[in-house]
């Protein structure tokens, strides 16, 4: 990797987007492309660790990913589940044992509490026995919408009587309260949007688009975004 390694961002986000379109254009029903990009996923993970990259996340489902037809959305959580049990299986599934060794903390944002019980348990399950690890975290988003994620953090600070709110408090109350906004965002497949997804956090974010489908992208294709970033002169509003 011929990146620059003390101008890496801490945190990236990654929209997965085109696994359907990968399957299409090979003739493949849609769910077989979530199969490709859900290996992936693994794989661009496990990279981001070696390269020493702190913080993850990752567009996982959508709250407009309910308007998908039943049986694509069934098999999205059906990867999501599959992903979430290796990682509860401690004493028979080797990437459990990655993860502890590697420490690595497992982290979501977005209502959980509509997703089917069986994962909403296997993921609470998983948070808790990954909460003291802080080497590396991987923040799935699901359920997840940055305008969702706004009015969740402003209901609950009404709750808690605030009468008047400022930046702070409402980074404080966002899902993603214990981790950095992102440094950069990434999305696949050619779209020029960040649709819905970390909308408040991502106000000072590098964006990076590529045309390049989800199922296809490498960890060659991450370096190639990663140069790239390092090139930018992050302002933050300043003149320098």
């Amino acid at each position: 990797m011929k990146v620059d390694k003390n101008r890496l961002p801490i945190h990236i986000g990654f929209i997965m987007d085109g696994n359907g379109r990968w399957a299409t254009k090979r003739g493949m029903p849609r769910k077989f492309g979530h199969k490709r990009g859900a290996d992936v996923l693994e794989k661009i993970v496990d990279y981001c660790f070696n390269i020493g990259i702190k913080y993850v996340s990752v567009f996982a489902f959508s709250t407009e990913n309910w308007k998908r037809p039943k049986e694509e959305v069934d098999y999205i959580f059906n990867l999501l589940r599959d992903y979430i049990r290796k990682q509860n299986e401690k004493n028979t599934n080797q990437r459990q044992k990655e993860i502890e060794q590697k420490n690595i903390q497992i982290h979501t944002m977005g209502d959980l509490t509509k997703i089917p019980k069986d994962l909403y348990d296997e993921i609470l399950k998983i948070k808790t026995e990954t909460n003291d690890c802080d080497k590396f975290v991987l923040n799935i988003a699901m359920n997840y919408g940055g305008r969702d994620d706004i009015v969740y953090a402003v209901n609950k600070l009404l709750k808690a009587n605030k009468k008047e709110i400022n930046e702070r408090d409402i980074s404080s109350a966002l899902y993603t309260a214990d981790i950095p906004d992102p440094d950069f965002i990434i999305r696949t497949a050619g779209d020029v949007r960040l649709s819905n997804f970390m909308l408040y956090q991502s106000a000072y974010a590098e964006l990076y688009f590529t045309k390049t489908l989800w199922p296809d992208f490498k960890p060659k294709h991450l370096d190639k975004a990663l140069k790239n970033y390092t090139k930018r002169n992050r302002k933050f509003g300043n003149v320098n």
